[in-house]
């Protein structure tokens, strides 16, 4: 069973797996689905962000919350998912997205699942098949058993300002995280106490990712010993901070939470304390 990241030669051995395309374009909310229709790895089925992978949106519960996580679980089982299935998320765009889904599944219970390391990116560089046949599958019953102890809403964030329980380390590049042109959210800045770990620094120039033990060195000179318990991972909108819990997996540091509306939730609520430094 795999549930970190497969090679795209280990896919490519193992055409039973089921795959899934979840390539997002926060600017164009139909580019991915027109992108996945018109190429994919073989078999592979388009998880959108916008119906899949996030559930409605109320204008202050970020831009990207988290689904009803049965209706997550009809959606799979309409997708013919089975229990023994192994499941391969990719996207083309860094796989941040693929982490979001990859998290997702294991959220509700689903733990044979991976990202593939490099994504269509990868695939295509080995010059792998793609189509543009949408594949059929028979449905099946899917259920969901999430485990909110991965989770952090907002008002336990607002807790932890006073408390000290968790610090939140923001998976954004530099600018956003600064607020330097913010112009998706409603403020520039972050989450006052917020450490910075842009999730682009988990992989190397190819896009595939860093091995356990730089990761585990990098995570470390940025969390020095805190217990993984007390780290929560965010972002913008609840994505890339996925793929930074991916990292922490592969560098055997497990623990850590996800704030899920994170900073478009945050920012929405003009109340809230926000910083810049």
């Amino acid at each position: 069973m795999s549930n970190t990241i497969v090679s795209v030669e280990e896919l490519a051995a193992h055409p039973e797996w089921r795959v899934f395309d979840c390539t997002h374009s926060m600017s164009d909310p139909q580019a991915g689905h027109a992108a996945y229709l018109e190429s994919h790895i073989p078999n592979a089925l388009h998880a959108q962000m916008e119906t899949v992978l996030s559930g409605p949106r109320s204008g202050s519960n970020g831009r990207n919350p988290l689904p009803d996580p049965h209706v997550f679980a009809d959606w799979l089982g309409q997708a013919g998912l089975r229990s023994d299935d192994q499941v391969v998320c990719y996207d083309r765009g860094g796989n941040a997205a693929a982490a979001r889904m990859w998290w997702m599944l294991r959220w509700i219970g689903f733990e044979r699942v991976a990202v593939l390391d490099g994504g269509m990116q990868a695939w295509q560089a080995a010059g792998l098949p793609l189509t543009s046949e949408v594949p059929e599958f028979a449905p099946t019953t899917v259920s969901a058993q999430p485990d909110n102890t991965r989770i952090v809403d907002l008002e336990a964030v607002k807790a932890s300002l006073e408390s000290g329980d968790f610090v939140t380390v923001d998976a954004r590049g530099a600018e956003k995280y600064h607020g330097i042109n913010e112009t998706t959210d409603p403020r520039g800045g972050h989450i006052p106490g917020a450490l910075n770990r842009p999730f682009s620094q988990n992989t190397d120039a190819s896009g595939l990712f860093k091995s356990p033990e730089a990761l585990r060195e990098e995570w470390q000179a940025v969390l020095g010993d805190r217990p993984m318990a007390q780290v929560v991972a965010s972002c913008g909108s609840g994505v890339s901070a996925a793929h930074n819990l991916l990292s922490l997996e592969l560098a055997g540091l497990k623990g850590v939470r996800l704030y899920p509306g994170s900073w478009s939730e945050w920012s929405s609520h003009p109340d809230l304390p926000a910083e810049t430094e």
